[in-house]
């Protein structure tokens, strides 16, 4: 089943009012369809700017990129939630996670949970926002790991990938043939969780850069990811490196091969993959637009 493509841009750093409002109307500008918000200590709370973000735009849905579950008790949660969505006029979809960060746990004076203790708190989140008024807020997913993926499966409209993994405190990003048995054992997960409609599947796109010089843009790359060739680099889905033609080529092809429709940018690299989006539009207009 090939869904419409969506296009979502990740703010990290809002600003001042008038400037995160200016970004937000930039974004709509630029054909994304959602505008987006991380949950990290050190940058805005989610949900007052996700109100903001809705009250001066007109199109865009905005959401949560995603949640750390494991800062929430999911009853407190289910209210922000419901009061949120109703405040944005019904736009909001909601992004969960468990939660990766162990000093910001310690310096929010929460304990960080060994990682099976997380998913279950994840999972309680889930079972809370279930209940009425919040049933009806889309809810996303994110994670690799066979139980983040098996929520995702049976209780996600969105199952995001974030395209690396943590080990303690050590990152590493999927190779396109680790990212495509992880999409494959999700769908195991789909199967057996029996869902008449697949859930949408989004990809994180950690860095964007239009050239015609791919080889050279990588390079930048190569010391974060000194285990990898020069040629699984390029591989890589998470990077969207190429002419403006070229990345929405790639975009296709992620999701004729792995079902990704969905795919996030970070705030620095709007501007940048506006074109693609314009490019992928003229190519295949979103559902209700006019010809």
């Amino acid at each position: 089943m090939v869904l419409p493509f969506r296009f979502a841009v990740n703010m990290l750093a809002p600003g001042s009012g008038d400037e995160w409002r200016t970004r937000c109307r930039r974004a709509e500008e630029l054909g994304y369809d959602l505008i987006l918000i991380a949950d990290h200590l050190g940058t805005p709370a989610p949900f007052p700017s996700l109100v903001a973000a809705a009250e001066t735009t007109t199109r865009p849905r905005v959401g949560t990129f995603v949640l750390n579950a494991g800062f929430y008790n999911p009853v407190l949660l289910a209210r922000e939630v419901a009061t949120t969505a109703a405040l944005t006029g019904g736009r909001l979809e909601l992004g969960l996670g468990t939660g990766y960060v162990a000093a910001e746990h310690e310096q929010a004076g929460l304990p960080f949970l060994p990682p099976g203790p997380r998913v279950d708190h994840l999972a309680a989140v889930v079972k809370e926002l279930a209940k009425e008024p919040t049933a009806d807020v889309p809810l996303l997913i994110g994670g690799n790991g066979d139980r983040v993926l098996g929520l995702a499966a049976r209780h996600a409209r969105v199952a995001a990938f974030s395209g690396g993994r943590f080990e303690g405190t050590t990152a590493t990003v999927l190779t396109a043939e680790e990212l495509a048995a992880r999409v494959e054992a999700y769908a195991g997960f789909e199967k057996e969780a029996g869902r008449a409609v697949p859930a949408e599947r989004n990809l994180l796109l950690q860095r964007v850069e239009v050239t015609d010089d791919r080889a050279a843009a990588v390079a930048e790359f190569r010391p974060a990811v000194p285990y990898l060739t020069e040629e699984q680099i390029l591989d890589l889905p998470i990077l969207a490196v190429g002419t403006v033609r070229e990345i929405a080529d790639r975009l296709l092809a992620l999701r004729e091969r792995l079902g990704f429709s969905y795919f996030t940018v970070l705030d620095d690299s709007m501007e940048a993959f506006g074109p693609v989006i314009a490019e992928l539009r003229e190519r295949e207009p979103a559902p209700g637009a006019s010809s």
